[in-house]
């Protein structure tokens, strides 16, 4: 088949990787002149299927209002006068029940542990490098409260397969020492040594390459304007190229993968798809003192930030680079993209707390992307209800988490395959499936 994939990120780059592993003619079409520049550009750097705990969860309601109105805060609704927004908001709240709490977790669980293996695979048979640690991910606490309000969901995303193991202060100091800086503060920890950390913009561009050589085209500066629909089904795509010429592809398959601009181009076709832009920011700056900045991904679960470690060694090509990078947040904030000083001074000013001198503040590269985000924290993944338009979006904070995982099942969904995990995919019927290699334990319902 010929397959026209809607978008440039780890996303659609992944997706367009795996479609043409099962043998389709594949077209991907971007506005930017490069792939990964948006979204998945200077994300946390995380594959981190512990960060299964979604946003809305049982605690939320209580701290958005808490943080209402504080510049500063780890999740900001800036409310406006946008319908969109107000009923994002409200599903939101819907799904901060335990019950739902529950589920989710148990969907992004799912697809986080396939996605990591697949992306292990990968890794291992295309030989691609992108600064990745394999040191786990470690998530710790100041604050008795928040410590103890996560060996709830731990514990369930042990009984998943995922092996996110409480532990003491004393432990996440020898883990990674360079907490030694706040022991005092540290009320606990939890551990999950199979998490894995990398630049996501790096690999986005090796795959990328990688594709090119497989025969993918791409067509790069190409703004898609509309997807057109004719007797049920999607007729072409519509798009300007950088001269702003009028153009028109056609193809057998779509699959939509433009995170936070999905929905706007679903809704004219009466696809309502639940995603709003989060707005998250990163900070990255070079290693200036290397014995007080962490080995390890780490995750600060009160503030809604995580650090990541990415060293490019020497090479050929170039000296090598040690960097850090923190990232988190997030603003609703509609399509705005502006830097908040005041937002980026915090993630420095939190940095430096914890880790004095480790990065060069001075030469701090501030960046914002917006998280194309699920009330639920769920992606969007599998048919929609317009003939040969597929979904792959609303991955929100996970995007490099559940790339892999959501590229290979939906290309499978396109060939016509069922995919080797089992996740809530859209448009398909819900199945039981066993880990890789084991016998079908369900049947469609």
């Amino acid at each position: 088949m010929q397959v026209i994939v809607l978008g440039a990120g780890l996303l659609g780059i992944t997706t367009a990787y795996f479609l043409r592993q099962q043998g389709h003619e594949v077209t991907v079409i971007d506005r930017q002149a490069a792939a990964a520049a948006e979204t998945s550009f200077a994300n946390g750097g995380q594959i981190s299927v512990s960060h299964a705990e979604p946003w809305a969860n049982p605690g939320a309601p209580l701290k958005v209002l808490k943080w209402l109105g504080r510049e500063d805060a780890p999740l900001l609704f800036r409310l406006r006068a946008d319908m969109r927004q107000w009923l994002w908001g409200l599903q939101f709240l819907r799904e901060c029940t335990p019950a739902r709490t529950r589920h989710n977790i148990e969907q992004i669980v799912r697809l986080g542990t396939y996605s990591r293996q697949t992306l292990q695979a990968l890794r291992s048979e295309l030989g691609l490098a992108y600064d990745q640690r394999t040191q786990g991910i470690l998530h710790f606490y100041t604050s008795t409260q928040e410590f103890d309000s996560a060996e709830a969901p731990a514990a369930q995303m042990r009984e998943l397969g995922c092996d996110r193991r409480v532990i003491s202060a004393d432990e996440a100091v020898r883990l990674e020492p360079a907490l030694r800086h706040i022991r005092p503060q540290l009320a606990g920890a939890t551990y999950t040594a199979e998490d894995e950390s990398g630049d996501a913009q790096r690999f986005t561009r090796e795959l990328a390459a990688r594709c090119r050589a497989e025969g993918v085209q791409f067509l790069m500066s190409h703004n898609v304007t509309a997807l057109r629909e004719a007797g049920g089904e999607i007729d072409h795509v519509e798009v300007t190229d950088d001269e702003g010429r009028f153009r028109r592809f056609k193809a057998d398959a779509y699959v939509l993968a433009m995170g936070s601009f999905s929905p706007l181009l679903a809704a004219p076709l009466g696809i309502r798809l639940p995603i709003y832009p989060a707005k998250g920011y990163s900070v990255t700056m070079p290693v200036k003192d290397s014995s007080m900045a962490h080995q390890v991904s780490l995750t600060d679960d009160e503030l809604k930030l995580v650090f990541s470690r990415l060293t490019t060694p020497p090479s050929a090509n170039g000296p090598g680079t040690d960097r850090l990078r923190i990232a988190g947040t997030a603003e609703l904030n509609g399509y705005d993209r502006d830097l908040n000083r005041v937002r980026c001074e915090a993630i420095v000013k939190r940095t430096e707390a914890l880790f004095p001198g480790a990065g060069d503040t001075a030469q701090a590269q501030f960046w914002t992307g917006l998280r194309p985000a699920t009330p639920s924290n769920v992606p969007i993944i599998g048919r929609s209800k317009v003939g040969r338009l597929f979904l792959n979006t609303g991955h929100g904070t996970l995007g490099w988490t559940h790339a892999c995982g959501s590229g290979k099942s939906l290309a499978r969904i396109v060939s016509g395959l069922a995919p080797e995990v089992d996740f809530a995919f859209t448009g398909l019927p819900a199945r039981r499936v066993a880990p890789r290699g084991g016998a079908v334990v369900g049947a469609p319902s």
